[in-house]
C-alpha cells in the first residue's frame, strides 16, 4: 500500500549555503552578492537533497518548505542596535536585557525601548535562547531570500511530474520577534496571528505516515521547527518524523547544539537517516 510520504525543508535559501562562486549573483552595479549567513556544508547538503528528489520524488505525496524572511529592520539585525557610545553592533553580538537596560545596547529608535524590554524579558523567561543578532539576512525581496538554484529544479521538475505544488510557508516578518521555528515565533504576538502556532502546518503534517525533515540550519532553525512539532503534532507518533542527517547542517560555533539536537531527538523517538538510506524507501512507495 502506497505511503503518506511528506517532506519538508527548512530555510533551504541563498543567504544560508556556502556557495560556489558559480552560483553567486551580482547586483546592479556588477558587485558580486554572497550570501550574508553561510553555513559550512549547506551547499553539499541542498544538492543531496535535490538529487534525492530527482531520483526518489515519484515516492514524495507532499513538498513543503519554509523560507526565513526578514525585513532589514529586525529586533535580531544590526539596524535595530547601538551601542552605547551609539556605535554599531556587529553580528553575532548576543544581547540580554541585564545589558540594555544598563545601556550597553540600545534601540536606534528610543521610542522602541520599552517593547524591545518587554520582547528580552518574556524570551529570558522562555529559557531558549538568548537574543542574537545576525547578519542581515533573508531579506524580502532580496536574492539571498531565494530558493537554492538546485532544490529548486528538483522541485519544480517533482511539480510538474506531480501535477502538484510544493508549499511554501514564511516565517519571520514580524521585526520585533526572532522566528526560529516555522510553527511560531519565540515569542508569540497575540497581535499578530503570523507569529503564533501554526495550526494548519501541524495539521497538514499531521496527514503524513512518514515526514522526512531537512534544510538549514541544524543547530537553529531545522532543531527549533522539529522541536514544535514533535511537541505539538496533533497525532504525536514522532517516529514518524525522519531527520536527513546529510542534508542539514549547523551554524559554525554551534556544533554542540546541533549534535545535542539529534541525541534528544533520537531518546524522543525521531528516526535519524542518510539521503542513500531513505532513497530505496521512496522508490518503492512510486
Amino acid at each position: 500500500m502506497t505511503r503518506h510520504i511528506q517532506l519538508l525543508v527548512i530555510d533551504p535559501q541563498n543567504d544560508f549555503c556556502d556557495l560556489p562562486e558559480a552560483y553567486l549573483s551580482r547586483d546592479a552595479a556588477g558587485d558580486v552578492v554572497r550570501p550574508a549567513l553561510p553555513v559550512a556544508g549547506a551547499h553539499a547538503d541542498m544538492q543531496r537533497l535535490a538529487g534525492l528528489i530527482r531520483d526518489g520524488g515519484a515516492g514524495l505525496t507532499d513538498i513543503a518548505i519554509t523560507l526565513d524572511s526578514h525585513q532589514r529592520l529586525d529586533i535580531a539585525h544590526p539596524t535595530f542596535w547601538r551601542q552605547r557610545d551609539g556605535s554599531a553592533v556587529t553580528p553575532f553580538t548576543p544581547i540580554t536585557a541585564q545589558q540594555v537596560r544598563a545601556g550597553s545596547f540600545v534601540p536606534r529608535d528610543p521610542s522602541a525601548l520599552p517593547r524591545t524590554l518587554a520582547y528580552l524579558d518574556e524570551l529570558e523567561a522562555r529559557g531558549r535562547y538568548t537574543l542574537m543578532v545576525w547578519p542581515i539576512h533573508c531579506e524580502i525581496g532580496s536574492w539571498g531570500h531565494n530558493v537554492h538554484a538546485d532544490l529548486r529544479v528538483a522541485y519544480n521538475a517533482w511539480e510538474e511530474s506531480a501535477l502538484r505544488v510544493v508549499q511554501k510557508v514564511t516565517k519571520g516578518e514580524n521585526p520585533w520577534t526572532e522566528h526560529y521555528s516555522a510553527m511560531q515565533a519565540e515569542v508569540p504576538d497575540m497581535d499578530d496571528e503570523h507569529t503564533q502556532l501554526n495550526e494548519a502546518l501541524l495539521a497538514h503534517l499531521d496527514r503524513a505516515d512518514m515526514i522526512l525533515i531537512a534544510g538549514e540550519a541544524s543547530s537553529h532553525c531545522v532543531k527549533a521547527t522539529t522541536e514544535h512539532i514533535v511537541a505539538h503534532l496533533p497525532g504525536g507518533r514522532p517516529e514518524r518524523i525522519t531527520l536527513l542527517t546529510d542534508c542539514m547542517s549547523p551554524v559554525g560555533g554551534f556544533e554542540s547544539q546541533h549534535e545535542a539536537f539529534f541525541t534528544d531527538m533520537r531518546a524522543r523517538g525521531v528516526q535519524l537517516a542518510t539521503a542513500a538510506e531513505v532513497l530505496p524507501l521512496l522508490q518503492a512507495n512510486a
